[in-house]
């Protein structure tokens, strides 16, 4: 039964420590390139990311830009539709309509 949990490469034979051992730095060879793929994905995604950015700043308005600026520093999350004003027309009658609502 000994030999049965043995196995054997070319003459050579293993031990099950041995096999568990060659088995894990295989897995581990395994993950490390997956590992390094994502990353390879993840620094071409920054990479176009960051021209988009470029880009954005580009063709932002100053006023745009000083909003943005002023939600980061308030803590607030930037909405692409708040960027293009698009929510603040509809809320600024809601709040002159029928006094205090909230």
């Amino acid at each position: 039964m000994l030999s049965c949990a043995r196995a054997e490469l070319g003459s050579h034979r293993l031990s099950p420590k041995d096999l568990v051992k060659s088995h894990l730095m295989y897995a581990v060879r395994e993950e490390v390139e997956v590992l390094k793929e994502q990353i390879k994905e993840l620094i071409e995604k920054n990479s176009q990311l960051e021209q988009e950015n470029t880009l954005l700043k580009t063709l932002a308005s100053p006023e745009q830009l000083a909003q943005f600026q002023a939600q980061l520093q308030t803590g607030s999350p930037p909405s692409s539709s708040q960027s293009q004003g698009t929510t603040q027309q509809p809320a600024q009658p809601a709040s002159q309509g029928s006094g205090p609502s909230a």
